[in-house]
């Protein structure tokens, strides 16, 4: 059976909605705070959807792999990789049931996570294609009511607990772990903080 693309009528108006550019905007400066990247480096972008937080971390690496399951948020990143001041590499599929033969210094997402059933055994995924040092700088919304999403996106979760996130990290053998409110989405009938966990393999 062919997987659903959830994204795939939205993928057209995806990065064309303010509050979600400005929102990751604010993300990627926080993740900018929290790790230092050189041109040398090699990062993936789980999650990558239509590439706008690889636009914003592309000018401080040499390359970004960028891996979504959605065809079509692929097809607007294809679109949009002008945009991507450093190398970029695109792959369509399902990390959380497939495997690459890739190393990274450093692994990026911007609210992908609640997208995943399974966190502990994506983040020792995630740890096993980092390099010894290499980082992770993972975004998602804090829990919640389950009203963030209108629409089904196939979502395994409203949001995550603080302290279950950093266990979820630490289990999968993560260490130096920081965890911190980066951003608030603001939708018209509430507004959900996001928070910003970093680490170190």
């Amino acid at each position: 059976m062919e997987k659903k693309d959830f994204f795939e009528n939205k993928s057209k108006t995806y990065s064309k909605d303010s509050k979600r550019v400005r929102n990751v905007q604010t993300i990627a400066n926080g993740i900018l705070d929290k790790v230092n990247y050189t041109k040398d480096m090699h990062i993936m972008d789980f999650g990558s959807g239509t590439g706008l937080l690889s636009i914003e971390i592309a000018p401080y690496v040499g390359k970004i792999t960028g891996i979504d399951m959605s065809k079509s948020m692929n097809e607007e990143l294809e679109a949009n990789k002008d945009l991507v001041d450093c190398d970029l590499e695109i792959l369509e599929l399902d990390l959380s049931k497939s495997d690459i033969n890739k190393k990274f210094d450093g692994i990026i997402s911007s609210m992908t996570l609640h997208h995943v059933e399974d966190i502990v055994e994506l983040l020792k995924k995630f740890h096993n294609m980092l390099d010894e040092g290499g980082t992770i700088a993972l975004s998602d919304l804090y829990t919640e009511d389950g009203t963030f999403h209108s629409e089904d996106t196939g979502v395994f979760h409203f949001g995550f607990d603080e302290e279950f996130i950093v266990q979820c990290a630490k289990k999968a053998g993560f260490r130096q772990l920081e965890i911190s409110q980066v951003s608030v989405a603001k939708k018209p009938h509430k507004e959900f903080p996001i928070f910003l966990l970093t680490g170190l393999k």
